[in-house]
């Protein structure tokens, strides 16, 4: 009897341990933003640093991380890791210019939906079987992305959100890459993303122009919070379920809008948290069913 009782408070530390390693990955990757607004340069400048400090800071976690080692790690990606690099590069770029163009809130609200719009992808392209559940899911996703857009429409932030919704479809579909091509190194895509990133948008930044608060703001991010946190999510899965993480890192889209208001004074929309509510409460409800067909 002890020994059942000690096995499974063991277990319960270890469940405890990823959600708390997920938690901690949300919390640090919802102040992206932030880093991004206060940077004071423009889209172009500020895409340029995130590609270059994640395109430095992820090889050294890779080599910290990964037993292969880089050379290792990359040879055995393969040629996926170029369609991957090329995915990041796209929700990257297009993540960064989504906050410059719209709210914050707006901005997160969509990159929520990764979950369902992945699934579309897993559909089309791998034929994995559509539940009626995640069918369900991807039209109430649907339903609510066009109610936020719908109000950013006479605000004129209309492009900012089509930026977000173009970011999560790249999102999307290295999702669906990397489930395919499962050697793929997660943490190589990110560096070589990065490394594209900086090397197009090198072509229109100005680094002489940059304040040393500019490298300072802009290297914290690309550096600390936004390489740990995406690693944080990763390791979390080592302890807790996929479906399992992916409710946790809602609250990065929960915390994301808390930060433009206490910082920059953003309100969100009518629609905007109509939309929210919708896509929040559906994807809660769809990982929850996921995470009951995992157990």
């Amino acid at each position: 009897m002890t020994t059942l009782i000690t096995r499974a408070f063991a277990n319960n530390n270890y469940r405890t341990r990823g959600f708390l390693i997920a938690l901690i990955g949300a919390l640090l990757m919802s102040i992206d933003p932030v880093f991004i607004r206060f940077a004071g340069v423009s889209g172009f400048d500020t895409a340029f640093l995130f590609g270059l400090f994640s395109a430095i800071s992820m090889p050294v976690l890779l080599k910290a991380t990964d037993k292969r080692g880089i050379k290792q790690a990359v040879f055995q990606s393969g040629w996926p890791l170029l369609f991957a690099g090329i995915l990041m590069l796209g929700s990257a770029s297009g993540l960064v210019f989504s906050i410059k163009n719209t709210s914050i809130a707006n901005t997160f609200i969509i990159l929520s939906a990764s979950p369902a719009i992945a699934a579309i992808f897993s559909w089309l392209i791998l034929r994995e079987k559509t539940s009626r559940s995640t069918i369900a899911a991807i039209v109430a996703v649907m339903v609510g992305i066009g109610i936020v857009v719908s109000g950013s429409m006479s605000s004129g932030h209309w492009f900012g959100d089509a930026l977000a919704l173009f970011s999560v479809i790249c999102l999307g579909l290295m999702f669906t890459l990397l489930r395919k091509y499962q050697q793929v190194s997660r943490l190589a895509s990110v560096g070589f993303g990065g490394l594209l990133l900086a090397i197009v948008m090198a072509f229109f930044a100005e680094p002489s122009s940059y304040s040393i608060s500019t490298w300072v703001i802009m290297g914290a991010m690309g550096l600390f919070s936004a390489p740990l946190g995406r690693v944080m999510s990763m390791v979390a899965t080592r302890y807790i379920t996929a479906a399992e993480v992916s409710m946790t890192l809602m609250l990065e889209t929960v915390l994301a809008p808390i930060w433009g208001f206490l910082f920059f004074t953003e309100m969100p929309t009518l629609t905007s948290v109509i939309g929210g509510i919708i896509i929040l409460i559906t994807i809660l409800l769809y990982t929850l069913t996921s995470m009951k067909g995992e157990q």
